[in-house]
């Protein structure tokens, strides 16, 4: 019971997300960007559903654009960060020797270095922007893939089957990708699952320090970031971003808690 409920509600606030940051890319009640000098700083109401900011820009919009924002950054952060880990722990884990050993030394050295510490030195490198947080934080995020893959792997080459591979004159090639690589997949999508929040949190940490996505374009951070002189006097601007990004981590956490105990019963609870 505890895991549909995990399920349902993880489901449906991922759902919520997903669904505002698209309709964010066709549709916003304003234009996210447009300074509106005489609206500046209006509380809730019928006109602006969450008030206005200091440029008088609707936060609605522009908490609905910076959905869009994170849910895009997260993603290929994600995808990008699954995909090489994947391939090298593949690599490491099935071939071992002195490629095991030269990746791994230059992954645990990586894994000293805390993620947001190592993002925040490749932002000054690359600069800030999108595809600059991506290659950050999934440069970040590949060791942790890497390490998991590849204790994976150890177990799997060991299995009858992989065994069988080689027998029959198959390429190492092969047996990596047809066999290896399907049965390691389990485990990563419990840490893909986990490191949306993750990344999430970091863009929304980077945004916040300023070395996110530039302004104007709204995200969930940069809007904290620019709340915090209004704390006291338009407390709006920093309760919209914040709750948005506390519910969102929420529902990732039920949504990876649910599927890890659906791949792995042993850990299943309650």
């Amino acid at each position: 019971m505890k895991i549909r409920a995990n399920t349902a509600i993880g489901g449906f606030l991922i759902g919520v997300l997903v669904a505002t940051a698209v309709t964010a890319a066709f549709w916003t009640p304003f234009d996210p960007l447009r300074v509106n000098l005489r609206a500046r700083l209006q509380p809730p109401s019928a006109l602006y559903w969450l008030g206005t900011d200091e440029f008088g820009r609707d936060v609605l919009s522009r908490t609905m654009a910076g959905a869009g924002t994170s849910v895009t950054v997260a993603f290929l952060t994600v995808a990008f960060a699954v995909v090489i880990g994947a391939a090298l722990g593949v690599v490491t884990g099935y071939v071992r020797g002195w490629t095991d050993r030269v990746i791994m030394a230059v992954n645990d050295a990586l894994l000293a270095f805390p993620g947001i510490l190592l993002a925040l030195g490749v932002m000054i490198v690359v600069g800030a922007n999108k595809f600059g947080i991506v290659l950050a934080l999934g440069l970040a995020y590949i060791p942790s893939v890497v390490r998991v893959v590849r204790g994976t792997v150890l177990s799997i080459r060991e299995k009858e089957y992989i065994e069988a591979s080689r027998v029959i004159g198959n390429s190492e090639f092969y047996s990596m990708a047809r066999h290896v690589l399907p049965n390691s997949l389990a485990p990563v999508a419990v840490l893909a699952t986990s490191m949306f929040g993750w990344v999430l949190l970091a863009e929304s940490a980077l945004s916040f320090l300023g070395l996110g996505v530039p302004p104007p374009a709204p995200t969930w951070g940069n809007m904290l970031a620019s709340s915090r002189p209004y704390m006291e006097s338009a407390a709006w601007l920093s309760i919209a971003p914040g709750l948005c990004i506390a519910l969102t981590l929420l529902g990732i956490n039920l949504l990876g808690d649910s599927l890890r105990d659906r791949l792995d019963p042993r850990m299943a609870h309650g």
